[in-house]
């Protein structure tokens, strides 16, 4: 083995990890037949990927879940989401990054696919069903998905769903297969696009802000660079992320530069490495 990977390997302070092969979802586009689609609501919860044997996050990382809360899980791998309840990401996201394991009582992994699964997504569902009732445990559960005949339907369905708390719905192709890839068959519905940044600096606030963050200066995957100054609550602004934690922004469309208009901070998605 090379000297330097013996070194990285010796002192890395978390092993490597491999991110599971999920797939992802596309923007909602017009252009479809409404009826071809299953929809579903968008949970503002933690991506999960059980293998069988572990919940694995989006990054790779296993889940400090208990033995209690997957010990009725199935041997076949599931895609969901870690989730407690509309506008609960944060209790979420603290519960899985905590050592304490009674918190866990709280959350429910609401599966939504099955990645090896070889049949379309009309069949999967049916699966799904027969997964979720002869586990008999109530942490596995599954999304509720549904029909719609129309796009003013659709519309009721968002306006309902923001209106309550909820972030968005999902769009699935009734006859898609499982893609490990970002899929046209996948469509996410929300008010406003959002997307990730990994914060670069703080900048100190004025006026009503004097003594706490006034905004965070960002980037982008793309390598964009902005600042954040909307968004913030006031404990937010006085406990603000860290440099190098990848947060979460909602925006309207971006400038001719690629910029993101009106951006405004919606959560801390994940923590920088220690």
């Amino acid at each position: 083995m090379p000297f330097i990977l013996t070194l990285l390997l010796l002192f890395a302070p978390f092993s490597l990890a491999t991110s599971p092969p999920i797939q992802l979802a596309t923007k909602f586009h017009e252009q479809i037949n409404i009826q071809d689609y299953w929809v579903s609501e968008k949970l503002d919860g933690v991506r999960a990927y059980w293998d069988g044997k572990h919940l694995i996050s989006r990054q790779g990382n296993h889940f400090k879940a208990p033995e209690w809360f997957t010990k009725d899980f199935p041997n076949t791998t599931l895609d969901g989401e870690l989730w407690i309840a509309r506008e609960k990401f944060e209790r979420v996201s603290g519960i899985v990054r905590s050592n304490n394991m009674n918190d866990w009582q709280e959350i429910s992994f609401m599966i939504f696919d099955l990645p090896n699964s070889p049949e379309n997504f009309t069949q999967r569902l049916h699966t799904m069903k027969q997964i979720v009732n002869n586990s008999h445990t109530a942490y596995l559960r599954m999304i509720p998905q549904y029909k719609v005949a129309s796009r003013e339907e659709l519309q009721i369905r968002l306006d309902g769903v923001i209106n309550a708390g909820g972030e968005g719905l999902m769009l699935h192709h009734i006859n898609a297969y499982y893609q490990a890839k970002r899929s046209k068959d996948l469509m996410k519905l929300k008010r406003y696009d959002d997307a990730e940044a990994i914060v670069l600096s703080h900048i100190a606030g004025k006026g009503k802000h004097h003594g706490r963050m006034g905004s965070l200066v960002v980037k982008t995957s793309e390598g964009i660079t902005f600042k954040i100054g909307s968004g913030f609550s006031d404990k937010e602004r006085e406990n603000p992320p860290n440099i190098g934690d990848t947060i979460t922004y909602q925006y309207i469309g971006k400038t001719k530069n690629g910029v993101p208009r009106f951006a405004s901070y919606l959560r801390t998605r994940f923590l920088a490495s220690p």
